[in-house]
């Protein structure tokens, strides 16, 4: 099985009914907690993948989950 990019990984997260905070976001990296559905943080994502960048960026200043 392929592995998973970091945005299929958010993606995923959020259909399970849990959520993700950004901690970080630059050009060159982005750094998300991913959080239990009680808003506790359990995992971080650090990369500096420009796709993951650019999603993070797009629900952090838009419809923030």
């Amino acid at each position: 099985m392929a592995e998973q990019s970091h945005v299929e990984v958010l993606r995923r997260w959020e259909e399970h009914g849990a959520e993700w905070r950004v901690v970080h976001v630059s050009d060159e990296a982005a750094i998300v907690d991913l959080c239990t559905c009680y808003g506790e943080p359990v995992e971080r994502l650090e990369s500096r993948d420009p796709e993951l960048i650019s999603y993070v960026r797009e629900r952090d200043f838009g419809s923030a989950p």
